[in-house]
């Protein structure tokens, strides 16, 4: 293929009344080191998304068996219901300012999150932020689908019965490996039919997973006559000493839960119809659904408390717990279209662009889509989901830690050193103002090294609890471990505004 055609310069950007910006007329752009069709920015005309997309979008993502189990680990690890869902609220709104700021540019520009990154990392240097979110999103996929399989093995293993015993292996059932793989193949099979039929399959999910969650709640209140004593446990923690150890990598777990959301939001927000949306349909999905849920989950864990004696913390589990075949049925479609809902928006869309960035000449959207398949497989999410204490404090914190590093730098960026104002076409130009050098923004990479370090340098490990070192991987970062996203991302920032300033803006 030819080498990109810069367009001219007495032609600029072509602004729309809501301050949306597309390529100029004329504007050739067929390197393909650095373009295909799913990278180019999103014309004015497919730009629709509105405020009702946006917050479905987040309802269809926060309603998921992970999100449902999230105030399960925390009641697990000592804090009372209020405690836990306190912890759940306060992270939600704290990580949808970056979300916010970052999101911006995709309704401006129409760029998704790894072109956002050529700015402040170059057009090569991208890919080092963009293969971590993409690493992670394929972890995430993973342990998703891994956790609708057991739902729906559960589930089905209600109906026919029998499946539990069949014969194991690997340590486990073969029926549920069968449920494990078709789940994954069904995932596969939406996602390559690609965005828009995204936005319409989100549209619908939404209020039907809400719908599935209040007949849960309906239900288990109507068999406990209330809501059980539940509600009534106290905190094993107080509010002393001893809970504010467990609250800050909580939070910071928490926070990382959707802090990779807050790096590829652009993937979404491209399509967005101008910001007022996506501010408004954030705004409205995130926080709120993500809260709500949280006390769903503890109301219907009470009621299940009262009912069986004992709290049943796993929706799946508690649903089968129903002999109505009806309602089994019912519940299998529901956990079916929640976990597809969040794992297909939140961690298929973003490395399927990520690994188009890579290499955009053998790469495209579909094909990234199915690397991120098979390498959710090739994690072993069932290890990753064994305890409260790795799943939370190793899993998410060091995610967090990493995740807010780069948020920081792309923050700092956009933000402070551009003041949102992009050249759109030079994220796309070799040897362009987004060049640098050899491809490579060295003051990001450094940014990034200091802001990793410090985020995640003291990440440590209780013996036998996880893969660190019990005094931290560095000694002196120890105190520094419990506060990795904010302590990333804080770093990062200051880093490189600091090392950036005087720059140019465009």
């Amino acid at each position: 293929m030819t080498a990109t055609t810069p367009p001219t310069p007495s032609r600029g950007p072509i602004p729309d009344p809501a301050g949306r910006v597309e390529l100029p007329p004329g504007t050739v752009l067929t390197d393909s080191r650095f373009v295909n069709d799913d990278l180019l920015p999103v014309p004015l005309a497919r730009r629709r998304w509105t405020t009702y997309n946006f917050a479905a979008l987040w309802v269809g993502m926060a309603h998921n068996i992970p999100s449902w189990l999230l105030a399960s680990g925390l009641v697990a690890l000592g804090m009372d219901w209020k405690q836990a869902v306190f912890t759940i609220a306060l992270a939600n709104v704290v990580v949808l300012a970056p979300m916010l700021l970052t999101g911006h540019a995709g309704p401006k520009y129409g760029i998704p999150f790894p072109v956002l990154a050529r700015a402040s990392f170059g057009l090569r240097g991208a890919n080092l932020p963009a293969l971590i979110r993409a690493g992670v999103a394929c972890a995430w996929f993973g342990i998703q689908t891994w956790i609708g399989g057991q739902g729906v093995f559960v589930l089905l293993g209600k109906v026919f019965g029998g499946w539990a015993q069949a014969s194991e292996v690997g340590g486990r059932p073969w029926t549920l490996w069968v449920c494990f793989v078709l789940f994954w193949a069904l995932e596969l099979a939406i996602i390559h039919r690609g965005m828009e039929a995204l936005r319409r399959f989100e549209n619908w999910a939404a209020p039907f997973v809400i719908v599935g969650a209040l007949v849960l709640l309906v239900w288990i209140a109507n068999k406990a006559g209330g809501l059980g004593p539940l509600l009534d446990q106290p905190s094993r923690l107080g509010w002393g000493a001893d809970f504010w150890p467990v609250f800050f990598p909580s939070l910071m777990g928490m926070i990382a839960f959707w802090s990779t959301l807050s790096l590829n939001i652009p993937d979404f927000t491209r399509f967005g119809a101008g910001q007022r949306a996506q501010v408004r349909g954030q705004t409205l999905g995130l926080p709120t659904t993500m809260t709500l849920f949280a006390l769903l989950s503890v109301f219907v864990t009470s009621g299940s408390q009262a009912v069986y004696g004992a709290a049943v913390w796993d929706p799946v589990a508690l649903a089968a717990k129903t002999d109505n075949v009806f309602g089994l049925l019912f519940a299998l479609v529901t956990v079916l279209v929640a976990t597809i809902s969040v794992n297909i928006a939140a961690n298929v869309v973003s490395p399927a662009y990520d690994l188009a960035n890579l290499a955009p000449r053998v790469i495209d959207f579909r094909t990234g889509a199915l690397i991120t398949g098979v390498v959710g497989v090739l994690i072993m999410p069932w290890k990753l989901t064994e305890t409260p204490e790795l799943y939370i404090f190793t899993w998410l914190g060091l995610v967090g830690g990493l995740l807010g590093t780069v948020a920081g730098i792309l923050i700092a960026d956009y933000w402070l050193i551009r003041r949102t104002v992009l050249d759109l076409p030079a994220l796309y130009t070799p040897g362009g103002r987004y060049w640098y050098t050899s491809g490579w923004n060295l003051r990001a990479v450094a940014a990034f090294v200091a802001g990793g370090v410090l985020a995640v340098g003291g990440s440590h490990s209780a013996p036998g609890k996880g893969p660190f070192p019990e005094d931290g991987l560095i000694p002196l970062l120890k105190p520094l471990a419990d506060y990795g996203w904010a302590v990333g991302l804080g770093a990062s920032l200051v880093v490189y505004a600091a090392s950036s300033a005087g720059g140019r803006r465009t």
